[in-house]
C-alpha cells in the first residue's frame, strides 16, 4: 500500500514508485494529507497524469496542456490563456475527466457564461464569448491530436459568440475632439488618449510607455512592449505580433503636449511607466468623459478604430494603415474596407474620360 500514516506529524503521506509516459521508473512521495482517502485520491490522479491516461481530473489535463504549450507561444499570450482557462472554464469542468466530457456538459457551459457578466454587469460581449469557445476547443483539440481523446465533443455544438463584432464603432475627429475637450481638468488622462486617438496604439501599448520611447526631435514613438495585469500581478511583455514593433511618426502638436506631459514631473524615470493606472481606470475615464462630454460611448479598443477611419478619410492606402498600425497582414486593415468611399464611378468617368 503507498498510503501510510505519518506519525511524527499525524498526518497521511504517500510513497509510489511508477512507470511515466516514456517508460522511464520514477519515485515520488508526498506529506501532509489529513486522511488517507485524500492521499489516496491524490495518488489515482497523480498517475492518470503522469501516464497521459485520459481519465485523469480535466484541470490535471489543462496542467499538461499549458506546460506542452509554454515554451511555444508568447509570455503574455500564455498569461492571457491562463486567466481564461482559470476563471471562464476549470470551474465548470475541474472535476470531470477530459475523456468523459460530453456535449451536453458543454452545451451546460455555454448557458452558464451566457448569463454571467463582467465586473460592470454587462453581459460579456460575443468576440470575448467566442475567444472563451475557442480557448476549450483548443485544450480538447490538444488532447485529441496528442494524447488519445477518441473526439472533441465541443465539435457536437454550436460554437458560441461570434469571431466578429456586429459593428465597429468609431468617433470621428470632430466627436473625439469634444470628448477630449471634457477630460483636460485631469490632464494625465487627456494625455493618455490624445496618445490613444492620435497614434492609433493599443491599451496595452501605451500603458507600457515609458519617456525614452519617445524621440520628440524626431517625432516619433517607437513601440516595443506591451502591458497587462493579471492576478494583480503587472507584466511588461513584447507586443501582440511581431510587427507590432514599429515607430509612429508624431504629429508636432502631439509633441508638443507630450513634451508638456513631461514637464509635470520634477524628476522622470525615462524607464518607468508613465502610465501607472491599469485599463480599468481607462474605461472609467471613457465612461466619464462621454458623460461629460455627450458622445456616444465606444470601447476604449474603438479608438483605435476611430484612428483608422480618421486616416481612410485622409486618403491613405491600407498599405500604409497597416504599417503605422502594426497589423500583421493587410487583410486585418482590409477589414475596414467598408468604410473607404466607393470608387465606382471614379473608374467609371476615368474609361469614359480615355475612351473619348
Amino acid at each position: 500500500m503507498s498510503a501510510s500514516k505519518d506519525k511524527e506529524r499525524g498526518t497521511w503521506k504517500i510513497y509510489l514508485r511508477y512507470v511515466d509516459w516514456q517508460g522511464m521508473k520514477q519515485i515520488h512521495t508526498k506529506r501532509g494529507f489529513a486522511t488517507k482517502r485524500e492521499a489516496l485520491e491524490y495518488e489515482r490522479e497523480f498517475l492518470a497524469s503522469k501516464s497521459r491516461d485520459l481519465n485523469m481530473l480535466f484541470e490535471s489535463f489543462v496542467e499538461i496542456y499549458l506546460n506542452d504549450l509554454r515554451p511555444r507561444i508568447k509570455y503574455n499570450t500564455y498569461l492571457t490563456k491562463v486567466h481564461i482557462i482559470e476563471t471562464k472554464i476549470i470551474l465548470y469542468f475541474a472535476k470531470k475527466s477530459i475523456a468523459e466530457i460530453t456535449a451536453p456538459d458543454i452545451l451546460q457551459w455555454q448557458n452558464e457564461l451566457l448569463k454571467k457578466s463582467d465586473g460592470e454587469g454587462k453581459s460579456y460581449s460575443q468576440t470575448y464569448l467566442r475567444t472563451i469557445q475557442n480557448q476549450l476547443n483548443a485544450i480538447l483539440n490538444h488532447a485529441n491530436k496528442y494524447y488519445g481523446l477518441t473526439s472533441n465533443p465541443a465539435h457536437k455544438t454550436t460554437k458560441m459568440g461570434k469571431s466578429k463584432a456586429q459593428e465597429m464603432l468609431f468617433w470621428t475627429k470632430e466627436e473625439y475632439e469634444k470628448f477630449a475637450e471634457s477630460l483636460k481638468s485631469k490632464p494625465v488622462s487627456y494625455y493618455a488618449f490624445e496618445i490613444l486617438y492620435w497614434c492609433g496604439i493599443r491599451e496595452g501599448e501605451l500603458l507600457a510607455l515609458s519617456k525614452d520611447d519617445f524621440n520628440l526631435e524626431k517625432k516619433t514613438l517607437t513601440i516595443t512592449k506591451s502591458f497587462q495585469r493579471l492576478k494583480g500581478k503587472d507584466y511588461i511583455t513584447s507586443p501582440k505580433t511581431e510587427k507590432s514593433n514599429r515607430t509612429i511618426q508624431l504629429l508636432q502638436f502631439l509633441c508638443d503636449e507630450i513634451s508638456d506631459f513631461f514637464g509635470m514631473y520634477y524628476h522622470l524615470d525615462p524607464k518607468a511607466r508613465l502610465f501607472t493606472f491599469t485599463k480599468s481606470y481607462l474605461h472609467h475615464e471613457m465612461d466619464r468623459g462621454c458623460k461629460l462630454s455627450g458622445v456616444k460611448r465606444i470601447r476604449v479598443h474603438d479608438l483605435r478604430h476611430s484612428h483608422v477611419a480618421y486616416l481612410i478619410e485622409q486618403g491613405f492606402s491600407p498599405v500604409v494603415i497597416a504599417e503605422r498600425l502594426g497589423h500583421e497582414s493587410i487583410s486585418i486593415t482590409l477589414n475596414y474596407a467598408h468604410l473607404y468611399p466607393s470608387k465606382q464611378l471614379e473608374i467609371i468617368e476615368t474609361i469614359e474620360k480615355e475612351r473619348n
